[in-house]
């Protein structure tokens, strides 16, 4: 069963793909300010949640999303559809390593990388990156991982080759700003936020198990309980996720 198959049904119930709740992304969004007219752009967009949600708080607004998932996309293409902003936002299926902006190459008011900055090779490689798509002064939002306590190697080998892949929060912040930008606004995600996203990615998959039996409902039930005890009994509590808000300073 394709991994991405398999991700695409966990996040069935829970579309916005990261531990956080709608209202602080919509906190996130307001924060950033953006100008009449904004151009977004969202690398690794998935289901489109975000800048779905960025088009109904900037009614004028319009937005590129870029994903490799097909499912993701044409989840993407459909939410826009029912939300009525089809018209506001081009999808694009490419490797956010390989998007080269849409035909014109106007700069960008807002590029989010939402826990996608693997794509990149983590975060100052991300956000170096985003700061091609930027126009000066523009807003970067992205989120990332970091140790909110240290982790046993054990614990760091479930998620990293190599647990300085990330740092805590203050280096995490430092490594940020230390690419060219400050950050005007952040988010940390709570536990229970992390709960709600882990129940759901583990138990939409395993509901849809039980559903399909067959080889891919037994090919999700491994991937739901292997998630589910890495979750439980690793990575709970010692990682954590923060959402950070960058403007652009040179």
């Amino acid at each position: 069963m394709e991994r991405d198959l398999i991700s695409h049904i966990a996040h069935g119930d829970h579309p916005i793909a990261s531990p956080i709740s709608e209202a602080h992304i919509d906190r996130l969004l307001t924060r950033a300010k953006l100008p009449e007219g904004a151009r977004i752009l969202d690398l690794g967009c998935g289901g489109g949640e975000w800048t779905l949600r960025a088009l109904a708080l900037c009614p004028d607004a319009t937005a590129d999303g870029v994903d490799i998932s097909e499912h993701a996309l044409d989840s993407a293409a459909q939410a826009a559809k029912e939300r009525g902003v089809a018209d506001r936002i081009r999808l694009h299926r490419v490797s956010a390593t390989e998007f080269g902006g849409p035909e014109g190459g106007e700069p960008y008011d807002l590029v989010m990388c939402m826990g996608a900055t693997h794509a990149f090779g983590g975060l100052v490689p991300t956000l170096e990156a985003v700061a091609g798509f930027l126009r000066p002064g523009g807003l970067a939002l992205v989120g990332e991982g970091f140790w909110e306590s240290p982790p046993t190697p054990e614990v760091a080998a479930l998620l990293v080759d190599d647990p300085d892949d990330y740092a805590d929060l203050a280096g995490t912040v430092a490594r940020a700003e230390g690419t060219g930008y400050v950050t005007v606004y952040a988010h940390t995600s709570e536990r229970g936020e992390w709960d709600e996203y882990e129940w759901s990615w583990t138990g939409t998959l395993l509901r849809w198990a039980e559903e399909n039996p067959g080889p891919d409902g037994e090919a999700a039930r491994e991937a739901a309980l292997a998630h589910r005890d890495m979750w439980l009994n690793g990575y709970r509590d010692i990682f954590g996720f923060v959402s950070l808000l960058l403007r652009r300073t040179r």
